[in-house]
């Protein structure tokens, strides 16, 4: 049975959603659906159910799930145990976290001879993964109290509001009662506290010509110039340093900070960064 087939089921169930699957392990849908058939051929029965808006699992899949995760479970703890007690370590990230405050560090582990299994994904997904043992350490925009769990501090980043650098209409900054009047991306953050900061910058009922839950599909807006976006700022350094983006000072409301944090259970303490 395929390993990778058995992986793809596992977050099928936890993102009940093939297109956020496909892109949290940077392949195409069409591949998450081919890996899922050959799961149910093998089987000889339907493992899902799917509708246009949700994915179950069938009776047999509930009971395949359970052995599923125990056999990823296994080859993850004998690949370490072989290679001389590498592991392989887990790492479950919200796009923005990766990008701005992670990705370097990970370089610089593997670097240095370790390995990691990067899982892109939402704060809410992610810490199911977590609780249901799919992930070693989760980095993500909530705290958590849970019992037999560590959560600390990771990093601190703010949203900045941005366009491509030929089409500032704001070089002095921007008034909150403008900016309803500029074309303006919205990306509906998981974080709930992000949402309700940036939805009450607009008017209520505010049309947005982009909506999108993918920051990264946010920058493809403001890099086609086609208008004005807020996002975190590790996420566009790079285009705020070489000129791409700029930002725009806000005049009469606060940016907002958004702390993130490292979540794993207290025996994996050591594996967070």
């Amino acid at each position: 049975m395929n390993t990778e087939n058995l992986r793809t089921f596992l977050m099928l169930v936890k993102l009940k959603n093939f297109t956020r699957v496909a892109e949290s392990l940077f392949i195409a849908q069409s591949t998450v659906t081919n890996r899922i058939a050959d799961l149910e051929r093998e089987m000889l029965v339907k493992l899902l159910r799917r509708d246009t808006r949700n994915v179950a699992l069938t009776e047999e899949g509930k009971t395949f799930y359970e052995y599923a995760r125990r056999i990823v479970e296994m080859e993850d703890a004998c690949i370490s145990a072989v290679k001389g007690g590498v592991r392989q370590v887990r790492l479950g990230a919200v796009n923005a976290v990766y990008e701005g405050a992670l990705k370097e560090r990970i370089l610089e582990g593997i670097a240095q001879g370790k390995a990691y299994r990067v899982t892109i994904g939402h704060t809410a997904g992610l810490l199911e993964m977590l609780w249901d043992g799919l992930l070693d350490v989760a980095y993500v925009y909530q705290e958590t109290k849970r019992a037999g769990y560590v959560c600390r501090p990771f990093s601190q980043d703010e949203l900045v509001f941005l366009v491509r650098a030929d089409k500032n209409g704001f070089p002095q900054g921007i008034r909150q009662e403008q900016l309803k009047e500029v074309p303006c991306a919205m990306c509906n953050f998981s974080l709930q506290q992000i949402g309700s900061y940036l939805r009450e910058l607009f008017p209520a009922g505010h049309m947005f010509p982009f909506e999108v839950d993918n920051s990264n599909k946010v920058k493809d807006f403001l890099a086609a110039g086609l208008g004005y976006a807020f996002l975190p700022r590790g996420l566009v350094r790079e285009e705020l340093e070489s000129g791409k983006f700029c930002e725009i000072a806000p005049l009469d409301f606060k940016r907002m900070l958004i702390p993130s944090y490292s979540i794993c259970r207290t025996e994996d303490a050591e594996l967070c960064f």
